[in-house]
């Protein structure tokens, strides 16, 4: 069975109210969209933050064990944990935009594809100028433009553990207190580089760069360390209250904040709304017999954080297809079929794969990977792309000449 953990480091108490705050932040994703919650994008860095704190509490035992991090093991369980839904949701996507979308979508999808598959899809939306912002206007959405969040998370995945087993050989010794203090002064290299350069327009460019939200994820690192979480606990006495306190805290933040008009949100915000999440995280984990925690755990929000990865890829495709702004029946239509994807998805795709395939392991992954790739991106060659619009220069003299009738000026 393939394990989360690595060999011979001991599986942690599952915490659910963990699952829960996975099924708070992507009903908030999910509620932005269908643009009925104006701050529920900010579920996003409530998943920046839990995946910090879990990637680097893991990290970390593994390293007071071991005293290194084996980043073969670590990159081929995140590789067999997230690949086989994206590439699924890749490829289902890919098709049906081909077969129905319109030949503008078919375009960019077959533009977009190429860099989900590397992890820069980000870095290249960036690069066209497609504003995030902008996902309702005039312009058609981008079947892939949400998956700028995960190809943040994979190449933090590629350089937060690399930096880890760095510092485990310098010495054992200290190794939770100097990561502590590493990834608390990037995040706020990472915040003084989101103020130097928002743009207040539009500030797509910081809130979808990679080093301007690096902090999300190094805020929940930082608190995943025992000397942070040693700290919180002798600064806060009444942990129930506090959790409380940052529960409603986050959630009048997303019922208020608006993304595009409250550019304070990139010039501290963000940073701020983080940093609660990352303490609320913490302390779960601590007082997993508070009010909130136990809300957390009910089931039905527990489910929903299990399956919340694979809503996240399926929901913005299926969104787009139907159009669930423009009436409630589409968006119930909308949820309904993201959530039966995303179930799908997990019991019969992630699940199957990540503790049941032996083949999915070792030399024969390997095999699989390479193959997978290779597979995904012959997709992006042999798709045949529409020719490009064209416009008739003919008509357009004749229209200059010609002026239409009552046009003055």
């Amino acid at each position: 069975m393939t394990q989360l953990q690595p060999t011979g480091i001991a599986r942690k108490a599952h915490q659910p109210a963990l699952d829960g705050l996975r099924g708070v932040a992507i009903l908030g994703v999910l509620l932005f969209h269908s643009d009925y919650l104006s701050g529920g994008f900010l579920g996003v860095d409530l998943f920046f933050a839990l995946s910090g704190y879990l990637i680097t509490d893991l990290l970390l035992r593994e390293i007071e064990v071991t005293g290194a991090v084996s980043l073969v093991a670590f990159w081929g369980r995140r590789i067999r944990r997230l690949l086989p839904a994206l590439a699924t949701m890749l490829a289902v996507t890919a098709v049906v935009v081909w077969a129905a979308g319109s030949p503008e979508m078919v375009r960019t999808t077959l533009s977009d594809g190429p860099w989900v598959q590397l992890n820069l899809v980000n870095w290249h939306l960036l690069a066209q100028e497609a504003s995030y912002w902008d996902r309702f206007g005039e312009g058609e959405a981008r079947v892939f433009e949400h998956l700028w969040s995960i190809a943040v998370e994979e190449q933090f995945y590629l350089v937060w553990p690399a930096l880890l087993l760095a510092i485990a050989w310098c010495g054992r010794r200290r190794v939770d207190g100097r990561v502590a203090v590493i990834a608390a002064l990037a995040s706020v290299a990472s915040l003084v580089l989101m103020i130097a350069l928002v743009n207040s327009v539009d500030p797509t460019r910081v809130y979808t760069g990679t080093d301007t939200r690096a902090f999300s994820l190094l805020l929940g690192a930082m608190v995943a360390t025992r000397s942070a979480r040693a700290m919180l606990a002798r600064v806060v006495g009444r942990r129930g209250v506090v959790v409380l306190t940052l529960t409603v805290g986050i959630g009048t933040a997303w019922l208020l904040v608006d993304g595009v008009n409250s550019v304070w949100l990139f010039t501290g915000g963000l940073f701020a709304h983080s940093l609660a999440s990352a303490l609320l995280i913490g302390l779960c984990v601590q007082a997993p017999q508070a009010l909130v925690a136990k809300v957390l755990a009910w089931q039905p929000i527990r489910w929903l954080g299990l399956i919340s990865y694979s809503l996240y890829l399926w929901h913005w495709p299926v969104f787009v297809l139907l159009s669930p702004q423009r009436g409630w029946v589409q968006t119930v239509a909308a949820l309904a079929m993201s959530i039966a994807l995303a179930a799908l998805s997990k019991y019969l795709v992630e699940d199957p794969i990540r503790f049941r395939a032996r083949w999915a392991v070792g030399r024969s992954g390997l095999f699989a990977f390479v193959a997978l790739m290779i597979g995904l991106a012959a997709l992006w060659i042999l798709l045949p792309a529409p020719a490009p619009a064209t416009i008739d220069i003919t008509e357009l003299g004749m229209s200059a000449a010609c002026p239409t009738p009552g046009w003055s000026g």
